[in-house]
């Protein structure tokens, strides 16, 4: 197959009215489609791949303006917990001295003397007081905020500090 100069001046207006190459092959008749992908590379037309429309900046700051406030959401919704300031004090016990009300924290490792549980009355369907169920039980999503990371056990350690 031979391309003679009516079928390049037909393969340069098809292409750059972005027909496909299967349809210019189809248009021009005796040629494939890869042939046709040949001569428009040899002839330097622009490319006609087709990539995916990526979102431009603006909109990727809306949508993790809309993620923030989500998680922003989760989180007040978690910290409630630890708004209140009536932790009551703990209540060392031994293993055997836990029953079902009391928090199951552990404090200390276990071969040390001093190892003891936490003993202050756990919530409801729980086995943690309301500062142990903190620890306990992240929010969704809390791996993803690693600058807010270091915000909650400060602010424990001032709820400890007042209890």
């Amino acid at each position: 197959m031979s391309w003679t100069e009516e079928k390049v001046n037909k393969l340069r207006e098809l292409w750059g009215k972005g027909n496909t190459a299967s349809q210019i092959a189809e248009i021009i008749g005796g040629i494939t489609r890869n042939a046709v992908i040949g001569k428009a590379h040899r002839l330097n037309l622009s490319a006609k791949i087709k990539t995916r429309t990526v979102p431009s900046n603006e909109s990727y700051n809306n949508i993790s303006e809309k993620n923030n406030k989500i998680k922003r959401g989760r989180r007040s919704k978690f910290k409630s917990l630890i708004i209140e300031k009536d932790f009551e004090p703990e209540n060392p016990k031994q293993l055997e001295e836990l029953d079902e009300n009391s928090c199951k924290w552990p404090i200390g490792h276990p071969n040390e003397k001093s190892f003891y549980f936490c003993g202050r009355t756990s919530l409801k369907d729980f086995s943690y007081c309301k500062l142990h169920l903190l620890y306990a039980y992240q929010p969704k999503g809390k791996k993803e905020e690693a600058i807010e990371k270091d915000e909650i056990p400060e602010f424990i350690g001032k709820k400890i500090k007042s209890a």
